[in-house]
C-alpha cells in the first residue's frame, strides 16, 4: 500500500515538472496548427459545383437550384451594441457526409415554451461608433477607419451603373441557405428546433425571392441562386458560395450586385431570444441589417470602400421608404466574399426570433427600396 502511494506522489511530481514543456511545445506547434488549417480552407474554395437553370416565366428572371450541396451551422457573433444582447452560436449538429443526410424539413409543431422571445427596434443609436448619414439612416463603424472618411465616403455614388436591358444585372444567394425562422409571431420558442431547415418555404430562400419579385417587377434582370452551402457540412461555407459566385459571374458578366442574403440570431445569456421588428403600413416586419465589410490590410479586398458607398445608397433609401426597418449598417473587418464585385453586400433579413412572416414582409420592402436605389443610377442613354 505505501509502495502504491509512493508511485501516485512520483508520478504527479513528474507531471508538474513536465507540464511547462507540454505547454511550450504547444505554443510551437500553434504556427504549424494554423498552416493546416489554412490548407484545409483552401482545399475546400477548389470545390466545383454543377448548378442548373430552371424555367421562369419573367424574362427578366434567371433562377439557378442545385440539390446536390448543401450546409448546417451556427450565426457568426455581432453586437448590436454594448446594452443589447450578443447574437449567440446556435448548436451545430455533427457533420454528415454530403448527400447522405437527406433533406431537413420544418417540424410539424413546434409548441414546447422552451424559452421567450422578445420584440424591440433597434432606432437611432447614440456613441462614437455611429455615423449619421446624408439623407438618413446610419453606420456602426467597428473599425479603425475614421469616421469622417466613411461620412465623406458614404456622399459618393457607387461605381458600377444599371443597364436599361433584359441582361441579369442583380445575384441574389445565400451562403447560410437553410437559416429559418418562427412559424408565426410569438412571445416563446421551441428550443427542439435550431432554425434551420431545407424547406425553401421557411428560410432565407423564401424572403430572397421577395426581393427578386419586386426587382424583376421593376423591370432590373435578376437570378436567385437556391445552391444550399451550409448544410449538412456548415465549415466551407463561404468557400461554396464563392465557388457558385464565381461561376455565375462568369456566366453572366452583366450583374452588378450581389445581395447575400441571412438571418441574424440574438440572444441573450438568460436565453431569451429578441425578434428586431419595424411596424410598416400597420403592418410587422423584420429590421434588417446591412453588413459592408472592411479590409484590415490582408484580405485581397482593395475595393471595400465602393462596396460601402452601394451599402448606404441602400440603407438612405431604406430610411427614405420605411423609417426604421433597417438597423445601422454594420461597417466591420469582414471579406464575406464582397470582394467579388463592387456592388456585393450581406443582409441580415431579421432573425430566429422573427416569424416568416416578417421576414417574407422585409424581403418585399428591401426589394422595393432596391429598386428604387439601382433606378437613381442607370447608365445615361
Amino acid at each position: 500500500m505505501k509502495r502504491s502511494f509512493l508511485k501516485k506522489i512520483a508520478l504527479c511530481l513528474a507531471t508538474m515538472t513536465a507540464s511547462p514543456f507540454v505547454y511550450a511545445l504547444a505554443i510551437k506547434s500553434a504556427p504549424q496548427i494554423t498552416a493546416f488549417a489554412q490548407e484545409v480552407a483552401q482545399l475546400s474554395a477548389g470545390m466545383t459545383l454543377g448548378s442548373t437553370p430552371v424555367q421562369s416565366d419573367s424574362p427578366y428572371r434567371i433562377t439557378f437550384s442545385d440539390e446536390g450541396m448543401l450546409s448546417y451551422g451556427s450565426p457568426y457573433e455581432l453586437s448590436e451594441n454594448e446594452d443589447a444582447p450578443v447574437q449567440s452560436e446556435e448548436s451545430v449538429p455533427p457533420e454528415e457526409t454530403v448527400g447522405d443526410a437527406g433533406p431537413q424539413p420544418y417540424p410539424e409543431s413546434l409548441e414546447n415554451h422552451s424559452g421567450d422571445i422578445i420584440t424591440t427596434n433597434y432606432g437611432k443609436q447614440t456613441g462614437t461608433q455611429f455615423i449619421n448619414l446624408v439623407g438618413g439612416g446610419q453606420v456602426r463603424n467597428t473599425t479603425s477607419v475614421p469616421n469622417e472618411k466613411l461620412s465623406a465616403e458614404s456622399r459618393l455614388l457607387p461605381e458600377f451603373r444599371i443597364d436599361d436591358s433584359d441582361e441579369p444585372q442583380v445575384l441574389i444567394m445565400h451562403t447560410h441557405t437553410t437559416e429559418s425562422y418562427e412559424p408565426y409571431s410569438r412571445d416563446f420558442y421551441d428550443d427542439s428546433f435550431i432554425s434551420r431547415t431545407t424547406d425553401e418555404e421557411k428560410n432565407v430562400v423564401s424572403v430572397g425571392e421577395k426581393i427578386a419579385t419586386e426587382l424583376e417587377k421593376a423591370g432590373i434582370g435578376v437570378i436567385h441562386d437556391r445552391t444550399i452551402h451550409d448544410y449538412p457540412s456548415y465549415n466551407g461555407s463561404y468557400d461554396r458560395s464563392r465557388v457558385t459566385v464565381e461561376k455565375i459571374l462568369s456566366q453572366y458578366p452583366s450583374i452588378k450586385v450581389v445581395l447575400d442574403i441571412h438571418r441574424d440570431a440574438i440572444e441573450y445569456d438568460d436565453g431569451t431570444r429578441v425578434a428586431p421588428v419595424a411596424v410598416i403600413d400597420g403592418k410587422e416586419a423584420a429590421q434588417v441589417m446591412i453588413i459592408s465589410g472592411c479590409d484590415s490590410g490582408n484580405m485581397n479586398y482593395p475595393d471595400y470602400m465602393k462596396n460601402f458607398r452601394f451599402s448606404c445608397l441602400l440603407q438612405k433609401q431604406l430610411e427614405e421608404d420605411y423609417p426604421d426597418l433597417a438597423r445601422p449598417i454594420l461597417f466591420t473587418y469582414k471579406k464575406y466574399n464582397q470582394n467579388l464585385t463592387t456592388g456585393s453586400i450581406l443582409i441580415e433579413m431579421g432573425g430566429h426570433a422573427n416569424s416568416i412572416e416578417q421576414a417574407q414582409y422585409a424581403g418585399e420592402l428591401v426589394g422595393k427600396s432596391l429598386a428604387t436605389a439601382l433606378g437613381k443610377i442607370k447608365e445615361e442613354e
